[in-house]
């Protein structure tokens, strides 16, 4: 990866891919990007970014490719579709998936990429809003080392905790174990804070005393006095974090795993989107015990 030389595409600039994309810019590197919404692009095309119309055409032009978009049937159409990457990247690509997916079809992705002469990776990210913003994003990867190896340089621009997880799919599947430790801990932070508050404490006090100890969480003190503040906009949207537990319980229930926990957060937080919470922050479950 040399910045300046090596062109990188980036596709999906939500919350999180805003903001990696735009230290990929600031670190030197040419990017072209591409989202479903070209208003979202404006504030990164002002910067230097070069916006492509398509997919395709954007594939045609990069060195590497990196998406984080929605839902794993976005990153199917984006890699696999007739204008998806891989029908149009040039031989020797690396493509980089970072939305959190399923590991099947990252292998699946892995494997079509390499017919096709293509490198590819999976490596979804944990951190939200404020980890991307900050760039020290926790950086998990599936795939081949040489490949790791070559852009490793672009994952360092966007995270501090980065680690080649082992093959093809390995990433998902730490990520899931991420998203499985997050979804039963955020139940547990709510109820915390609304036994705080029910039982006539300071919550920023009650914060202030478990937070350093064993309780503690990045959860927890970074979700915490936001739910105290009252604010429960998304660093992680409910919707996609429904979609990454029910990846996650498919996965368990393909290895015959049990994961009563992870059923319960599942449960709660759908009972969060019909209640029309979908696009609220995690931290939102809070209100289903006030």
């Amino acid at each position: 990866m040399e910045p300046g030389k090596t062109i990188v595409g980036f596709i999906g600039l939500g919350v999180m891919g805003q903001s990696m994309a735009t230290h990929i810019l600031n670190a030197g590197y040419k990017l072209h990007v591409y989202t479903r919404t070209k208003q979202k692009a404006e504030n990164i095309i002002s910067k230097g970014a070069v916006w492509e119309d398509t997919v395709s055409e954007l594939s045609k032009k990069c060195d590497v490719i990196i998406t984080i978009v929605g839902f794993p049937v976005d990153v199917e159409e984006v890699y696999m579709g007739d204008n998806g990457i891989l029908n149009h990247a040039r031989k020797h690509t690396i493509v980089i998936d970072m939305t959190t997916s399923s590991p099947d079809l990252a292998i699946k992705i892995d494997e079509t990429a390499k017919e096709k002469g293509l490198e590819s990776l999976d490596a979804p990210v944990s951190g939200g809003d404020l980890g991307a913003k900050n760039a020290s994003l926790s950086i998990m990867v599936g795939g081949d080392k040489k490949t790791f190896d070559k852009v490793l340089p672009l994952f360092e621009v966007m995270g501090k905790n980065i680690v080649l997880q082992g093959k093809s799919g390995a990433g998902h599947h730490t990520k899931m174990a991420n998203q499985i430790a997050i979804a039963s801990g955020m139940v547990a932070i709510c109820e915390a804070l609304a036994y705080a508050k029910k039982s006539g404490l300071d919550p920023e006090a009650v914060l202030k005393c478990i937070g350093p100890g064993a309780a503690g969480s990045w959860s927890l003190n970074n979700l915490g006095p936001r739910i105290i503040a009252g604010n429960f906009e998304p660093g992680f949207y409910i919707r996609h974090f429904i979609k990454d537990m029910n990846i996650a319980v498919a996965s368990a229930n393909s290895m015959g795993l049990e994961t009563p926990g992870l059923d319960l957060a599942l449960s709660l937080y759908k009972k969060m989107a019909e209640k029309g919470f979908e696009d609220k922050g995690t931290q939102a479950l809070y209100k289903m015990y006030t």
